[in-house]
């Protein structure tokens, strides 16, 4: 019996309360903690009420449709402190950066709006004749202060080459990618077992936890799910202590020193956890990097991964 898909008539109301919210709170670079809270307590309930709702129907948050499922995980991503706390500080920072070149370039805007959320392509812009709104993807809340200006000066003075490049550069990097994915497995089907159909993950966990850790690290839990191969082939989500590997990759054309690498990469991720540089979040340190050269095949699996993502790679959504 197909499960049937829920949609929820109110959720953009709930999304555009909760962006009015954090466009208030990210007018300041210091915003009060307790209206943090406070907003953080309103995400929280909206996304157990909308929990709630799919167990109701005996379905979870993928059964959603597919607006109401990205406006859920958008919240849910937004649960966490840590994510709410840069998507409110790169927020103000695109502000600034806004009202910066208004007044360099004598611009009369009086209302700028910046909104970071998931939506289908990289960014969209909305002018009036005394504002602007900005509107983003989150996968930017990791952004330098470069993107972020070459973001903003599409949206005041339309198109130029230098701005197009570095956005659409960093749109295929693994800091935006990251954000994507974080954002995709929150409501990813996933197959709740980890012995595929040619991989078992615990065997290969216990293989590469042994080979590179001297077996000290704690076992997550291990999934196969299904990733789009051309965004990224594993996910490691620290909250849940959660490997997602694609399941593109169990297949027998695939060779294991390749689902190895991609395990690895991932355990790589829970050994070293997130670093936190002048403001932003880096999960891809220079010690990650050297560690995950260590791997015996590095070169080789590198190389099938990169073949594997040539042949199946969607386009970054045109500007």
């Amino acid at each position: 019996m197909q499960m049937q898909t829920i949609h929820l008539k109110n959720i953009k109301t709930q999304q555009r309360a909760v962006l009015d919210r954090i466009s208030n709170l990210a007018s300041t670079a210091t915003p009060n903690t307790i209206q943090i809270q406070e907003l953080t307590q309103t995400i929280t309930q909206v996304v157990a009420t909308i929990e709630k709702i799919c167990a109701q129907s005996q379905a979870t948050p993928a059964n959603l449709t597919r607006c109401s499922r990205h406006i859920y995980a958008w919240m849910k991503f937004l649960t966490h402190e840590s994510n709410l706390q840069l998507h409110l500080q790169t927020t103000y920072k695109i502000k600034q950066i806004a009202q910066t070149l208004c007044e360099t370039h004598q611009q009369q805007l009086v209302n700028i709006v910046v909104e970071l959320t998931q939506i289908a392509g990289l960014c969209k812009y909305k002018r009036s004749l005394v504002g602007m709104t900005i509107i983003l993807s989150e996968g930017f809340i990791n952004a330098s202060d470069e993107i972020l200006e070459a973001l903003v000066k599409l949206a005041l003075f339309g198109k130029c080459q230098h701005s197009t490049r570095l956005i659409r550069n960093y749109a295929e990097s693994e800091e935006y990618s990251y954000v994507l994915t974080e954002l995709d497995v929150i409501t990813e089907v996933v197959v709740e077992n980890a012995k595929g159909n040619y991989y078992d993950l615990n065997e290969l966990f216990h293989k590469v936890n042994h080979e590179y850790f001297a077996s000290s690290l704690v076992k997550p839990r291990l999934i196969w799910g299904r990733i789009n191969t051309y965004r990224k082939f594993g996910h490691y989500e620290s909250a849940r202590d959660k490997v997602m590997i694609a399941l593109t990759l169990d297949n027998a054309s695939i060779p294991e020193f390749v689902v190895e690498f991609v395990l690895y990469h991932e355990l790589l991720h829970k050994y070293h956890g997130a670093t936190w540089i002048n403001g932003r979040r880096m999960v891809h340190t220079t010690e990650f990097r050297r560690d995950e050269r260590k791997f015996k095949l590095y070169k080789e699996a590198e190389e099938w991964l990169n073949n594997l993502s040539s042949c199946d790679k969607n386009p970054i959504p045109s500007l």
